[in-house]
């Protein structure tokens, strides 16, 4: 047996595997059996497949589609993950609803993150409703009421993660949990009640007999009398209670929080202040070390430059415009003009919205490639490269080549096809272009 037909083996032999454990629900079993399948052999249709309807099982909609997405890719004929794609985007209304949930989902978390527990646990209850075989919420939802000790509530909804998918390590320790928690619950109550019974009687001999009898303690002849001292002692209690505990503490918190709040941005501006000054004075010193030759023609592009580089930065840091609006302006700048100072505070905002900004722009720019928006494709692409020749392998340079071949234009698609062929021979996406370099 050659090593090709071991790998083929193996992949089916974790592919019956996954099987097996999707048949009696072992979701994550599964699971962890189906990657492994795929380890031995990506191409493993079946497997895809099947991986895609187990994440959907466990309400992970978005994971499952793009198992199904990848094998599409790889059979576009005759294969039933067109039929599962197409059915699920058939029902807009269902997928807005899911969509909405996992959204929910990740603003649960954040609450979760930020004490915000009671918040969290509102929008996770909207989630179940809405998406009934989200396993990740249930869990989170469990989670939450685990640590307010509502375990009869939490038992609801683990068990209902637990039907869902069988063997989940982390619903089976929050099962655990669970237990050992109502147990400790059930322990403490018995401890109070016995305690509550040896405070309301007293045992006596009488013979060999013991005798149990109630404590009288002259409550009921004066029941009327003492209820109303209670009444007025609670009231002046719980107004003493809220001017000299609660709202001491409640000001004193949310002062803190200004407070904070305070400091933290006035450190952020001064940041801002100290910098933008050195870069007036470094701009300064430029200024009066130009040659005298073209003294003001270096003036005038080394002064917009800090200018710009000046403007983009206090926006960088107040975080108050748009990555598109940020890179326009950056590409305004002369970076051999900048000083030291300058060239540092220009990487540091271009580190910070470059990325951000390329991921977009290709993702943006493939899209209207492929609807036939060339135009479009080619604006996007072109910024990318600006920022990033090389970004992901070479991509850009790929499709904007495709992108002027789609035009017409041949001497520009020739032009992005031999950059990325010299300049990123190690490129996954060189034999592509140098075939469509033949071609033209």
């Amino acid at each position: 047996m050659d090593y090709k037909t071991k790998l083929l083996y193996q992949s089916n032999y974790w592919y019956n595997d996954g099987l097996r454990k999707a048949n009696i629900r072992d979701l994550s079993g599964a699971i962890v059996s189906l990657r492994r399948s795929l380890q031995y052999n990506s191409d493993n249709i079946a497997t895809r497949n099947l991986l895609g309807l187990v994440y959907y099982g466990r309400g992970d909609i978005v994971e499952g589609l793009v198992e199904w997405i990848l094998s599409k890719n790889l059979q576009p004929q005759e294969n039933i993950a067109n039929y599962f794609i197409h059915k699920i985007q058939e029902d807009l209304v269902w997928l807005k609803t899911i969509n909405q949930g996992i959204k929910k989902y990740n603003q649960a978390l954040v609450y979760a993150n930020q004490n915000g527990e009671d918040l969290a646990t509102i929008q996770l209850k909207q989630v179940v409703k809405d998406h009934p075989t989200f396993v990740k919420a249930y869990q989170l939802l469990t989670l939450l009421l685990i640590d307010v000790e509502e375990y009869e509530e939490a038992k609801k909804y683990i068990r209902t993660a637990h039907q869902l998918d069988k063997t989940s390590d982390i619903t089976l320790s929050y099962m655990q949990e669970i237990t050992e928690g109502q147990k400790e619950q059930r322990k403490t109550a018995k401890i109070v009640r016995e305690k509550t019974k040896a405070n309301q009687s007293v045992e006596y001999m009488v013979g060999n007999e013991t005798i149990i009898a109630p404590v009288n303690s002259g409550i009921k002849e004066h029941m009327g009398t003492h209820t109303l001292l209670n009444i007025l002692l609670g009231a002046v209690l719980g107004v003493a209670v809220v001017l000299f505990l609660i709202m001491p503490s409640v000001v004193s918190d949310k002062q803190k929080e200004l407070n904070g709040k305070t400091i933290s941005f006035s450190e952020r501006i001064a940041t801002q202040e100290a910098q933008i000054s050195a870069l007036k004075k470094e701009l300064e010193s430029y200024r009066a070390d130009a040659p005298a030759e073209d003294a003001q023609e270096t003036a005038a592009s080394t002064q917009n430059s800090y200018e710009v580089v000046m403007g983009v930065y206090t926006h960088y840091v107040a975080q108050d415009v748009s990555d598109s609006e940020m890179i326009e302006e950056l590409f305004k700048v002369s970076v051999p003009s900048l000083g030291p100072l300058g060239k540092s505070t220009y990487d540091e905002v271009a580190g910070g919205v470059f990325p951000r900004a390329c991921q977009s722009l290709i993702a943006s720019g493939e899209a209207s490639l492929n609807a036939g928006e060339v135009d479009a494709a080619i604006t996007d692409l072109e910024k990318v490269i600006r920022m990033n020749d090389g970004y992901e392998d070479g991509k850009a340079l790929y499709l904007l080549g495709q992108a002027y071949g789609q035009k017409g234009d041949s001497e520009w698609a020739r032009e992005y096809y031999n950059r990325l062929v010299e300049q990123y021979g190690g490129s996954q996406y060189v034999q592509g272009a140098q075939e469509a370099l033949n071609a033209l």
